[in-house]
């Protein structure tokens, strides 16, 4: 069994993060919960810096204080997720966006790797005191939708977004229930090390 971890991006996983995102362009991906890497492949510490005004932003209609990590394979140390927690909603983000947007490395899909990625990012949230999270997703992603799911996510209602001619999902999640209720099946697939 391959175990994971959440890791804050730091100058060691450079190269590998550039590839991750240089990954999703080859395979014609969507890129989603990179907090902004896809802008900052020339200028990588400069995302970094990035990262870290993140953290601690003020909340405006603009933008959200938020965490990002990569998902960590303990076995090689290679990036095969990452995840962005919003840790606050601005009214655009309650309407969509919601609180957590994720990817996985398209070549390390269909792996049970992202439900480990949210369960992660769900640990965290709860550390934060947050008491449920919204998700959205395109209802032909069949994967995101059911890595909601897995995590209790219940659909609480969906709309066509007419300027990307797609119906769009949301879900919630009930932090601590989740967390509770999932930790027998995902707490032996996270890495105990410090990577």
């Amino acid at each position: 069994m391959e175990r994971l971890i959440h890791v804050r991006p730091d100058m060691s996983y450079k190269e590998d993060a550039i590839a991750y995102i240089n990954e999703h362009y080859a395979y014609n991906s969507a890129i989603n919960g990179v907090g902004g890497l896809n802008r900052y492949l020339d200028d990588y510490e400069g995302w970094l810096e990035k990262l870290a005004a993140d953290r601690v932003m003020v909340p405006n209609e603009e933008r959200v204080p938020a965490e990002t990590y990569f998902l960590v394979r303990e076995s090689d140390n290679r990036i095969v997720g990452m995840i962005n927690i919003r840790l606050v909603l601005n009214e655009r983000l309650q309407k969509s966006g919601g609180h957590i947007g994720y990817s996985i490395r398209p070549s390390e899909r269909q792996k049970g790797y992202n439900k480990i990625n949210l369960y992660l990012a769900l640990k965290r949230c709860q550390e934060l005191g947050l008491e449920n999270v919204l998700l959205d997703c395109y209802k032909n992603n069949l994967g995101s939708a059911k890595t909601m799911q897995a995590l209790g996510g219940v659909l609480i209602n969906e709309w066509y977004d007419e300027e990307e001619e797609e119906t769009e999902q949301r879900y919630c999640i009930n932090v601590n229930e989740s967390v509770m209720n999932y930790q027998d099946i995902y707490e032996p697939q996270i890495s105990k090390r410090r990577l």
